[in-house]
Order: structure tokens, then sequence, then C-alpha cells
């Protein structure tokens, strides 16, 4: 999905920043000896869709940013451990009221064409953001100002202090460094022009994304040459490809055959527990679905380990909060139990009965296909029929920012900081609260959240909010996902994330 990162609609994706939001363990394999072995070389990758575009401020398309991550810079980024660290900033200082910032750019950063990145470009990619009212300008909510009082220094200032103001610069690519003259021109939609390890070589729709390293890179230079993404939908295929050898890296693998897939000598197969959720939303603005009892009696009606089990064949853990348990930031709140009775009382007292519901899915996301046959299947059985309504990922974001659907499923993926778990989702008028929820209380939580510099007064207060989010149903949440990625042996140097974030910039291909 999305990042849902999602946007006019919901990945992408996620996503305090120093808390971090450790769901999971990230694991550094190494593909197999190098001794003898030449690197360079271009390494393909086969994703389980097609970006929408690649302007990293309006895509919010998870197939997007797996492309983006490698292009692109940010202020500051997440390590392995989510823990956020230096990137085009090679430090920074806050004041005593936590009110100003300002950070320090790393010398002899600039574009793949060659021209210098300086401060100007930083403030000019969050004014657009800002001012544009792009995807990811909830993150900037309590900026007041961005300056650049020299070409090496950029000051924010804030209306108010913002725990995780540096997991909202640098969290994920939507808030990536861009430069002006690519997006006057209209080229970065297609030919994007970053400071990251690779710029885009060429673009063919239905085909193909061919990088090449970027020679203007101010890290370490990569060691490959390049990376082609190639779109492969099947994840049967994809894996065939990667077991033949037409390709060297894909996280699009047959959920039900990974522990098969990891006994393979010829691949490495790895997995690690994400920070991604997955859910249905109903939507509120279109009767009953706009009743709390009936939002409930569709949560009693689901048995999410069942869900889970057909989805994700135990790469995944049941969850009824956003938030994976082996984050500090967990939650445990599980009120419903998969209870037939309880749904069809609920739906009586709501006057409904033999309703018909549109279910908008994406064939780019298979498991939502998967997700949506168990769930219309149990929904049936409280006198609920599901009309499942499967789309290409470009039609099911045109509809869901229509609001033309009853009920969606989908997930957030890469989230870091709890405020990329809710606030954009929940919050009235929220970026991405297409499924129009609205409820004071939870708005005056999530404000109130965003500002709090106690980590312990912050976590409660995101557990109220996170209890009555769950309590109205306004997303009914199925499952935290694991990271599941496959790699050729000659492929060393590579790092699975619990964040998603494809990174390419340290991968060798031995030859």
């Amino acid at each position: 999905m999305t990042r849902s990162k999602i946007v006019a609609a919901a990945l992408v994706v996620a996503l305090t920043a120093l808390a971090g939001c450790s769901a999971g363990e990230s694991v550094d394999v190494d593909g197999g000896s190098t001794a003898g072995g030449s690197t360079g070389g271009t390494l393909t990758a086969a994703i389980g869709g097609e970006p929408d575009q690649l302007d990293p401020h309006k895509t919010s398309a998870y197939y997007s940013f797996q492309v983006l991550e490698n292009v692109y810079d940010t202020l500051v980024e997440p390590d392995a451990d989510l823990k956020m660290g230096p990137a085009l900033a090679t430090k920074w200082t806050t004041s005593s009221d936590q009110l100003t910032w300002t950070f320090t750019l790393r010398e002899g950063a600039r574009f793949s064409d060659g021209s210098p990145l300086t401060a100007p470009d930083v403030v000019y990619s969050y004014q657009r953001i800002i001012n544009e009212k792009l995807n990811a300008a909830y993150k900037f909510a309590t900026v007041k100002t961005v300056t650049a009082p020299d070409p090496a220094t950029v000051v924010v200032t804030l209306t108010a202090p913002t725990p995780n103001l540096l997991a909202n610069l640098g969290g994920f690519k939507g808030v990536a460094i861009v430069q002006k003259a690519n997006v006057e021109s209209g080229a970065i939609k297609t030919r994007p022009v970053g400071s990251g390890p690779f710029t885009v070589a060429s673009y063919t729709s239905g085909d193909t994304i061919k990088l090449t390293r970027n020679d203007a890179y101010w890290g370490p230079k990569p060691k490959l040459d390049g990376v082609t993404f190639t779109f492969v939908k099947d994840p049967t295929v994809a894996w065939q490809n990667l077991r033949g050898g037409e390709v060297q890296w894909t996280d699009n693998l047959p959920p039900q055959q990974v522990p098969t897939l990891k006994e393979d000598d010829a691949v490495t197969v790895a997995t690690t527990p994400s920070t991604d959720y997955w859910y249905l939303a109903l939507n509120e603005a279109r009767k009953p679905y706009d009743d709390v009892n009936v939002r409930r009696a569709v949560a009693f009606a689901l048995d999410r380990e069942a869900i889970t089990k057909a989805a994700k064949f135990g790469q995944a853990t049941a969850n009824q909060t956003a938030i994976p348990k082996g984050s500090s930031w967990y939650y445990d709140y599980a009120p419903y139990r998969h209870d037939p009775d309880q749904a069809r009382q609920l739906l009586g007292g709501a006057g409904v009965s033999g309703r018909t519901m549109d279910l908008m899915v994406t064939s780019e996301y298979p498991e939502t296909v998967t997700a949506a046959q168990v769930i219309a299947a149990q929904l049936k059985d409280v006198g609920i029929t599901v009309k499942i309504r499967t789309l290409d990922f470009a039609q099911w974001l045109d509809e869901q920012g229509k609001g033309n659907f009853d009920a969606f499923l989908l997930g957030w993926l890469g989230n870091i900081d709890p405020d990329e778990f809710y606030y954009a989702q929940h919050r009235t008028g929220g970026t991405f609260n297409f499924h129009k929820y609205s409820n004071p209380t939870v708005d005056t939580l999530l404000d109130q959240a965003r500002t709090q510099t106690d980590e312990a007064a912050r976590k409660q207060t995101y557990e109220r909010a996170a209890k009555q989010i769950v309590d109205d149903a306004s997303y009914v949440y199925l499952y935290n996902p694991d990271v599941v990625q496959g790699w050729s042996r000659k492929v060393t140097g590579y790092q699975v994330r619990s964040d998603r974030a494809i990174r390419f910039r340290d991968v060798a291909l031995n030859r």
C-alpha cells in the first residue's frame, strides 16, 4: 500500500523519533563469500507493482518509495534501529525552550546533476510541502518558519515543542530535499533529480525504472553500477525469477512458501517484524457506517487470526491496535473477540439487516484480495453481503480520494513515531482520513501528544487516543506483518529493515 505512506490515499509510506519504534530487530545478512569475486554491475530488483509517480512530495505509493529511497536524501534519516541520525545535516542544536532547531548542512553535498545542494533548497522543499498542502504537510503543523541564514545553515522555528521533529524531517522520503528547477520543469514525476546514491536514468512505464550510480553522491560511492526495478505482480513469478537469476532481489514472495524458501541454499530469504499495520476502514460519510454500533458489529464479526493466517500464512501477528507488540509504544488493548452473536445484536439494534457492502481492494497488494475473501465469508454470517471490488492501485487511489467506497482494505508502512500511526488517519480533516472519522476527544489527544516532551506522559496520551479510536472502530485493525525479502547469494551488504526502507547504497553484486 503506501506509506500507507498512501495518498490521494493511504504507504507511505511511515512516519519519540529519538525514542524510535523498534518493532523488530534489523537483520544484517551476508549473502555469501566475497573472496575472489568482483563487484559492480547492475542489480535487478523485482517489486510488486509500478510507482504512480516519482515526485516524493506527491506520491504515497510504497512502490514509489522503494525506488526513491535510493534517489533522494532527507535532512536526517533513521538508522537500522530507527534512531534518527545525520544525513544531509551533519549536526543540529536545539534552543532551551525547544522552539528553535538549527541544522548544519553537509559540506559538498550536490544534486545528481552536479549542482550544489544548499540551505535554500531545504527551505524550498519544506515550503513547497507546507504551502501546497502536500502529503506530508501534517508533519509541519508546528513549524512556524524555515529559514536559511547562510548556505550551510537551516533554522526551523516552532510554535510548540515537537518531540518527533527529527522523525518528521527524515522518517521517509516523502520529505526529501528536491531541486526547484526539476520541480518547475515537471520532470520530477519521471526523471527526479535528487542527491542520493543513485539517479534515475530511464523510466519505461509498465516495464522498468533504471537507476545509475550518482557520481556526485556525498557519501561513499555505491559499489553497484546501477539498479533496475522491474514490476512483477505475481509473487510466484517474482520468486521464480529470483531463483532463476533473472533478478537478484525481491520483496514479493509467496507468503505460504516462505518457510520452504528459507531452506533453499541458492538464495537468502530473511524476515523481521515490521512497523506496519493493515486494516479495514468503513466510510463514515455513508450510512449505516456513520453509526458506531454498525462499525463495532463489523469488528466483532471478524476473526483476525483466520484473516491473518489466510493473508500472511504465519508471517504476521494479529493485533487490534496499530502499533506492533515489539514497540515501546505498544498498547495492549483487544476489546473485540470473534463474536457473531454480538455482531448480529449490534446490527439489529442499529436497524441494519440484509446489507450489501462494497469492499474495495487492489490487485497490486494481493493480501488485500485474500483477506477480503475471508472477511466476506465472516460478514455473510452476520447478514452482510460483501461485494469485493478489485482495482489496480491507481484506480484504487482515485476512488479512495473521491470517497467512492463503503469500505477498503490497505496498510500503512514504515511508521516510526506514534504520530505517524494515528494523526493523519484519525484527526478530523486529516490528510489521509478518507473514511471521514471525527471525534473531538481524539482530536484533542492527538494534538496534545504531538507537543508533549515527557515520554511517559506522551505514551499515556497515545494510549488514551488509541483506546478511543479502537472503541469507535475508526479503523478495524487486523495485523502487523513481517518484512520478508529474498536475494541472490551474489548480493552482499544488504540489510533488512523493520521500516521497509530499501537501501542499495552499500550493496555489492559479486560476479
